[in-house]
């Protein structure tokens, strides 16, 4: 009896055992589960979101600001079935192998379930071949390549913001309307401003087959060399000027431009120039007349997007930007997927639920979708001039470009994307 008595409770002891081992071994298990893209339970749904946050501030700051104001408005009315969302930020500062580096630790250190994010387009591209080839989900904000969802377009990739060609076309829809003939371009250069080019001179040139293209610029991004840039275009004597610049690199191109004439009597169509957060920092030196996609914040006054604007205002005391649109919208296409999936977070679960999803966007339009054929969402911009109001620029003339109308055919697309992308 002794015997059999020890030999009861050495099983006891070694039942116990295990059962605290399997107790303890439980979150490994998760956390490798997760790391696999598993995302079943009831702790929060981590985003790793990456971004340009020193290079741009001027876009990054408001997309951050209103990034915060949609998770935490989700948060407060009890996230997604229960699960809250948590954001982990990383700044990429402009390059492409933090962007990398940063994405593998917020997989393999931080547990986070997707990855979110980008700004230029170098950066996006390398951002969506790791997702690519890790297999997890990359919701990209704001890289404008075309390449991101076409030649290099993948399963696990998804794109908000209209690409350069989308925004080509609707600039192209006016830009045909001109009489002037003789066109410059100035772009930078890299992969954005390459492509942007690229597509305006094809589209204008089907449009408008009499049109020829006498000069192009494309200086270093974020290093222009203003005056010597106008001084060529200026040169060649175009009658219209087509500008992909933005930033700071945009504010010394229209200042060098402004005092040596370039756009006295010259057309001047410009991608994103209408956006605040470019427009604004020229104060009374803005461009009056520039044919513009951009962003109309304080006259858009449908009530989805005034109440967007008054919530951002009470909470940063400051109007909302074209960024903050784009961090609001991401973080409402997150959102929305999620629910679609019951608040689960594996990838696969994730990607299909991503594939035809529909969301309302801030700007309070009709609701966007993420195409199922290449994973390009249907999020138009605003088409319209620039003016100077009370010594600030503005757009005027404005209208709502829908994305939907402004991609090539379905057969176009598929032959420029991949097989393996479906």
């Amino acid at each position: 009896m002794t015997t059999g008595l020890h030999a009861r409770r050495s099983l006891l002891r070694q039942t116990a055992a295990a059962a605290a081992a399997a107790m303890l071994a439980a979150p490994a298990i998760a956390r490798a589960q997760q790391a696999r893209g598993g995302g079943s339970g009831s702790g929060p749904i981590r985003i790793g979101e990456i971004n340009s946050y020193t290079a741009i501030p001027a876009f990054l700051q408001p997309y951050r600001n209103a990034w915060l104001l949609a998770q935490d408005q989700i948060n407060a009315q009890g996230g997604i079935n229960g699960r809250m969302l948590e954001t982990v930020f990383r700044d990429d500062a402009g390059r492409p192998e933090d962007a990398v580096r940063h994405a593998g630790e917020l997989i393999n250190v931080e547990r986070v379930h997707l990855l979110a994010g980008g700004f230029l387009s170098n950066v996006g591209l390398a951002l969506s071949d790791f997702a690519n080839q890790n297999r997890r989900l990359f919701v990209a904000s704001e890289p404008l390549t075309d390449a991101l969802v076409w030649s290099r377009g993948n399963r696990f990739t998804f794109r908000l913001r209209p690409s350069t060609y989308m925004q080509c076309a609707m600039l192209v829809e006016e830009a045909a309307k001109l009489p002037e003939r003789r066109w410059a371009i100035v772009a930078p250069n890299y992969e954005y401003g390459q492509s942007a080019a690229r597509w305006f001179k094809e589209l204008l040139t089907r449009a408008r087959p009499d049109v020829q293209f006498v000069a192009e610029q494309f200086p270093a991004l974020g290093r222009i060399d203003a005056g010597a840039t106008v001084q060529a275009l200026a040169g060649a004597n175009p009658e219209a000027i087509f500008n992909v610049t933005f930033a700071q690199d945009l504010t010394n191109f229209v200042r060098q431009g402004n005092t040596r004439g370039l756009f006295e009597r010259r057309r001047v169509v410009s991608l994103l120039t209408g956006e605040p957060e470019y427009l604004l920092p020229l104060g009374d030196e803005a461009p009056e007349g520039w044919i513009v996609t951009g962003y109309p914040y304080a006259d858009l006054d449908n009530p989805t997007h005034k109440a967007f604007r008054e919530a951002y205002r009470q909470r940063f005391n400051e109007e909302p930007r074209c960024g903050s649109v784009v961090g609001y919208d991401t973080v409402t296409a997150i959102a929305t997927m999620l629910r679609k999936t019951g608040g689960a977070a594996g990838t696969e679960a994730m990607v299909e639920a991503m594939r035809g999803l529909r969301f309302p966007t801030a700007f309070g339009t009709a609701e966007v979708e993420f195409r199922t054929l290449d994973h390009q969402s249907t999020l138009g911009a605003f088409v319209g001039k620039t003016t100077l109001r009370n010594g600030r620029g503005a757009m005027v003339d404005w209208r709502y470009a829908d994305g939907a109308r402004y991609l090539p055919p379905d057969d176009v697309v598929r032959q420029m994307r991949p097989q393996s992308a479906s």
